[in-house]
């Protein structure tokens, strides 16, 4: 993998490369590196902080332990809410707002690098809502149907239950029906063509699905009213 490319920005290559050795085993099949912001103290850092993002998550990174170790905060952009940051006079503040849990955040982001970072999270996390969105509008969820346990008591005495014995029906005598002659038919009356149903549209055949699961009871009416608006605002 060519490192210059993540360095474009004033990045440290030799950080570059020991925080892409790391991610790079962590990423998952059709997941690759799209950018890496590298703090920079007014003073010298050997190990600084880092924000690398992924098309597919964030990694928030900070060696610790004079670079024996490496905390990883990592976040898909599901788990995100928002990315905000704060330009200061020594580079900017980056904080990341998850769902869930505390903010994180790492200061001394030169500024150039934050707002690369601010137009990478911003961009992923509009794709994510506008994919989730669109998924939610094509399927329509049916609520399945759970079937009956049948059970079978025994005695309270444990004894096995026995099939019941039906005796054979005894033979009845065969009555002949009457014959009838068949109805005299007019030749010369052509006989009236079939009548051709109408087929129903994909939106009648939903509704008519499912009205037919809330008679059934396998559908609340709640659940009922909200599908029939879901299937009537495709029209």
């Amino acid at each position: 993998m060519n490192m210059e490319q993540f360095a474009q920005d004033g990045q440290d290559i030799k950080i570059i490369e020991k925080l892409v050795t790391k991610v790079q085993d962590m990423l998952t099949p059709g997941e690759k590196i799209d950018y890496i912001a590298v703090q920079k103290k007014p003073a010298v850092t050997i190990l600084p902080d880092s924000i690398t993002i992924s098309n597919k998550r964030i990694f928030m990174c900070e060696f610790t332990k004079l670079g024996l170790a490496t905390d990883f905060e990592i976040f898909g952009w599901q788990d995100i809410k928002d990315i905000a940051f704060k330009e200061e006079i020594f580079g900017s503040k980056v904080t990341v707002i998850p769902f869930t849990g505390e903010n994180l955040s790492i200061d001394y982001i030169p500024k150039v690098q934050a707002r690369k970072l601010y137009q990478y999270i911003k961009a992923a996390l509009e794709n994510y809502k506008k994919a989730k969105l669109a998924a939610e509008k094509e399927k329509i969820v049916i609520a399945p149907t759970v079937a009956k346990e049948v059970i079978i008591e025994r005695p309270e005495n444990n004894t096995p239950v026995q099939p019941a014995v039906t005796a054979p029906a005894a033979p009845q005598p065969v009555v002949s029906a009457p014959v009838t002659p068949p109805a005299p038919t007019v030749s010369n009356i052509p006989p009236a063509p079939p009548v051709k149903e109408e087929e129903d549209d994909e939106i009648t055949l939903k509704l008519k699905k499912l009205k037919t699961l809330f008679d059934k009871q396998l559908i609340t009416q709640e659940e009922y009213e909200s599908k029939k608006r879901e299937v009537l605002s495709s029209l």
